[in-house]
């Protein structure tokens, strides 16, 4: 490395095991992101909102995010690092900025975390119910009840962390063979839903003009963004590929199978159900939805591929999330133990089994909210603001770190200022609009999924608490990334040599 021209020595850097290639980052991308959940629980509730337009939404959402991973991909090969858009977004636009999305980032999954561990439960407790298993000893097994299904979830939650301890190849296999049988029930159901459903099709499904109102699109792309959360994970273990372009390759194979597979679940699901139906399901709207298709067994198989995702999810949570904090606290902007890598399997081990306790702790504080539709609908909400922040944020740092193609080659320059750019402002645009829509759509706060004041005080509580914990790092662990904004390798010249 050659002498740092901040004037800042960065502490050693610990090294990740490089054992992954594009497929390995492709099956924790597609874990992370979740299509059979965002299907069986994100299509009901985005339904809830704009009706029977999933297949609009779906691909209008498509578009800002394809721009995002434009530039998550651009800035990857100029800097591949664990902590992505903390450490691009430090670097390009402000160093608290820059804390604040690997902050936000990291908030937002460990509720992601928490609320899929209650639908980890929820999808054990069906498949108990259809077994026939209904009661324990005086209990009454419930699935919608959020105290019985973060209880279970909360057995699952620990082992798939202690899992994602011993290796991220490990964790990689196992979600591919998760993965493929998840999409061969969901392109099965989806397929014969789609040829044999009662309701008819109609092009009116695929106009985003005809939702009632513009809150309701605004909230019906966010919560569709959400829903394509998650492909960015491939970038979190960029550090542990083999080739950093692998990461890019794995992000946008993820998104764009993404996109086939909403469409699909979405089309299929309004052939086959009507428009309450759609709504009201909740956490059992997949389960439903195979009921409608099929009888017992082959209805349990859609519940099973559910189950079978949350767990993916859940374990592809916990690894990114902990690679983000690695990053950081080799920069000293969080405590030591999170940059601790295990000798023997080559992870950030300690790191690992705290995110997955800290997220077991949110899950029982969620208990709040005593139902677990109630509980989704105000997660997948508040996440949804600030993920689009987060994403805005680092689509912005990539048009200004490349702002000179402009001027350069403006083919080169649209791709990688103008697309970025435009994709940052429509996300920031619908942030803004749903934040005073839920401002404005109530008068007092109660703890209540409909509760607009309530839904607004979330995301603004996790974006507060990012810039008192950027404080503690800048003023107290006096961390050098505030001087530089940038990562501890962002010097490096075989990094910032690479041609954009």
């Amino acid at each position: 490395m050659t002498d740092n021209p901040y004037g800042v020595t960065p502490p050693a850097r610990p090294a990740l095991r490089k054992s992954l290639g594009v497929l390995d980052g492709v099956a924790v991308a597609a874990s992370s992101t979740a299509a059979t959940t965002s299907i069986g629980i994100g299509l009901g509730v985005t339904a809830g909102v704009v009706g029977l337009h999933l297949p609009a939404i779906m691909l209008l959402a498509f578009l800002p995010v394809l721009g995002i991973a434009g530039a998550y991909s651009r800035l990857n090969k100029v800097e591949p690092n664990a902590g992505n858009g903390y450490v691009w977004v430090g670097r390009s636009l402000s160093p608290w900025l820059g804390f604040m999305v690997g902050w936000v980032n990291i908030v937002a999954v460990v509720a992601f975390l928490a609320y899929t561990t209650a639908v980890t439960g929820s999808a054990l407790l069906q498949l108990a119910g259809k077994a026939g298993w209904h009661q324990v000893g005086p209990l009454t097994l419930d699935p919608g009840s959020t105290a019985q299904t973060t209880a279970v979830g909360l057995v699952v939650l620990a082992l798939v962390t202690v899992t994602a301890v011993t290796g991220i190849r490990t964790a990689a296999r196992m979600q591919t063979g998760l993965l493929i049988f998840e999409y061969a029930v969901l392109l099965g159901f989806c397929g014969y839903g789609i040829v044999t459903g009662p309701h008819p099709f109609s092009l009116s499904w695929f106009d985003p003009f005809a939702i009632t109102s513009a809150s309701a699109l605004a909230q019906g792309l966010l919560l569709s963004v959400f829903c394509y959360w998650g492909f960015e994970a491939a970038f979190s273990v960029n550090e542990e590929v083999r080739d950093p372009r692998d990461a890019s390759r794995a992000g946008f194979i993820t998104l764009v199978t993404m996109l086939g597979l909403f469409l699909l679940g979405s089309i299929a699901f309004q052939r086959v159900l009507s428009e309450p139906e759609l709504a009201g399901h909740g956490a059992e709207g997949l389960a439903y939805f195979g009921d409608r298709l099929a009888s017992e067994p082959l209805a349990a198989l859609p519940l099973v591929a559910l189950m079978f995702s949350a767990v993916a999810s859940l374990q592809a949570g916990v690894i990114p999330t902990a690679r983000a904090m690695f990053a950081m606290s080799r920069d000293r902007t969080l405590g030591p133990v999170w940059s601790s890598v295990s000798v023997r399997y080559g992870t950030p081990a300690a790191g690992t089994l705290l995110v997955g306790a800290v997220a077991g702790v949110v899950a029982a504080l969620s208990l709040v909210i005593r139902r677990l539709s109630d509980m989704i609908m105000a997660t997948v909400s508040a996440v949804g603001i600030v993920v689009a922040l987060s994403y805005a944020l680092t689509a912005l740092a990539a048009a200004v770190r490349f702002r000179g193609l402009l001027r350069e080659d403006w083919r080169q320059g649209v791709r990688a200022v103008v697309l970025p750019a435009l994709s940052a402002a429509a996300l920031l645009a619908l942030g803004g609009y749903l934040g005073w829509s839920f401002y404005t759509s109530t008068d007092h706060l109660e703890l209540r999924a409909d509760n607009g004041w309530f839904l607004l005080l979330t995301p603004l509580a996790m974006i507060a608490s990012g810039f008192v914990a950027a404080a503690w790092a800048r003023w107290v662990r006096r961390s050098p990334y505030f001087r530089t904004g940038t990562g501890t390798d962002a010097d490096a010249p075989q990094l910032l040599t690479v041609s954009p």
